[in-house]
C-alpha cells in the first residue's frame, strides 16, 4: 500500500501565505478550477460565501494548496495545504519545514525572505551544521541551513 503525505498548515490567511510559501519554494499555487467550482454552485454543492476573491479569480475560502509546478494535478504530489483558522498562531510549533539550501548562501535567502515578510528568530548549529530558524509572515517556525 502506497501512502502520500500533505503538510496541512493552520493560518489565518490561506491565500496569501501560499502565495508567500510557493514564491519561497519555487512552487507554484494549485489553481482553480473555475467551471468546477460553477458546476458545484449549480447543483446546490456551494454556497456563494464558499468563495473568495483572491488574485481577481474566485477561489475556495476553505484553503489554498501548492505543489511543484511540474506536479499540478499528478496524483501523489508532495504538497502543502494552508487551511484557515479563526485564531492567531500563539506558541511554538510542534512541527516544522526545514528548507536545506543545495547552494547558495543562506544569509542572502535570509535577508531576502526578511524582505517579504519573515522574521529571524534564532541561529543554531549541531556539530558542522548551522541553521537559521525562522517565522513566516503568520508566525509559523521554519529552519533554512
Amino acid at each position: 500500500m502506497a501512502l502520500n503525505v500533505q503538510i496541512t498548515i493552520d493560518c489565518t490567511d490561506p491565500h496569501a501565505l501560499a502565495d508567500w510559501w510557493a514564491r519561497t519554494l519555487e512552487w507554484t499555487v494549485e489553481p482553480t478550477n473555475q467551471a468546477f467550482i460553477d458546476e458545484m454552485l449549480e447543483a446546490g454543492h456551494a454556497r456563494p460565501d464558499d468563495l473568495v476573491e483572491h488574485g481577481g479569480t474566485r477561489v475556495w475560502k476553505a484553503g489554498a494548496a501548492i505543489c511543484r509546478p511540474e506536479e499540478v494535478g499528478t496524483r501523489g504530489r508532495q504538497r502543502i495545504l494552508f487551511q484557515p483558522v479563526p485564531e492567531p498562531k500563539t506558541g511554538k510549533n510542534r512541527v516544522h519545514l526545514d528548507i536545506n539550501l543545495d547552494d547558495g548562501d543562506k544569509d542572502v535567502l535570509r535577508a531576502s525572505l526578511e524582505a517579504r515578510g519573515a522574521r529571524f528568530l534564532y541561529q543554531a548549529s549541531q556539530g558542522p551544521h548551522t541553521w537559521y530558524t525562522m517565522a513566516d509572515p503568520e508566525d509559523n517556525e521554519f529552519c533554512i541551513g
